[in-house]
C-alpha cells in the first residue's frame, strides 16, 4: 500500500505543479521547513475536518488545505514571530472550516475580489484534477486505502498552497554555485 500512497502522491504532486505552472501561477514547489512543520501540527484537526465533508462537498475538503497552505506561508513571510504560534482553528472563518478559503484570501491576505477570485479558480481546478485522478485509480474513500491516499491528497494541496502563496509574494528559487 505504501508504494502506491507513493505513487499517487508523486503523480498528482507533478500534475499540479504542471497545471499551475501552464497557468504562470508558479514555477517550482516551493516551500519552508516552518511552514511545512505548521501542516505537521495541523494535518489531524484538518483530516479530521475534510473527512467530515468529503462526501457532500469534496471541493472544499481537498481545496481548503491548499488556502491554508496560502495562509500558513503569508503569515510566514509577513510576521513569523508573531505568527508561529497560530492554532489550525485561527485559520477557520466566520462559520468555522466552512469558509476557511474565504477568510484566508479577504481577512489574511487581504486579497482584491479580482485576484482571488483568480487564485480560487486555480486552486479549484488542481481540486477538481485531484479529483479525476482519484476517479480514474478507482480510489474508494469509504476504504482504508481511500483514507490514506485523501490524507496524500490534502499534504500535496497544502503544499501547492504554500508554493503558489511563496510564488505570488516573489519568492522564486536561485541557485548558487
Amino acid at each position: 500500500m505504501q508504494e502506491q500512497l507513493d505513487r499517487l502522491e508523486q503523480i498528482l504532486e507533478d500534475g499540479l505543479v504542471k497545471l499551475c505552472s501552464s497557468s504562470s501561477f508558479l514555477e517550482e514547489l516551493l516551500s519552508s521547513p516552518d511552514i511545512d512543520g505548521k501542516w505537521d501540527a495541523f494535518i489531524m484537526e484538518y483530516v479530521a475536518d475534510a473527512v467530515e465533508n468529503i462526501n457532500q462537498y469534496p471541493d472544499a475538503a481537498i481545496g481548503f488545505a491548499a488556502f491554508l497552505g496560502m495562509g500558513v506561508a503569508f503569515h510566514w513571510d509577513t510576521d513569523w514571530e508573531a505568527n508561529k504560534e497560530n492554532s489550525y482553528r485561527d485559520y477557520y472563518g466566520s462559520k468555522g472550516f466552512d469558509n476557511m478559503d474565504d477568510h484566508i484570501l479577504e481577512d489574511i491576505l487581504v486579497l482584491p475580489d479580482s485576484e482571488a477570485r483568480h487564485i480560487s479558480n486555480m486552486v479549484y481546478s488542481c481540486v477538481q484534477a485531484t479529483l479525476a485522478l482519484l476517479r480514474h485509480e478507482n480510489v474508494d474513500f469509504q476504504t482504508e486505502f481511500g483514507f490514506y491516499a485523501l490524507g496524500r491528497c490534502f499534504s500535496v494541496m497544502f503544499r501547492l498552497g504554500e508554493a503558489l502563496e511563496l510564488h505570488r509574494l516573489g519568492y522564486r528559487k536561485h541557485i548558487c554555485n
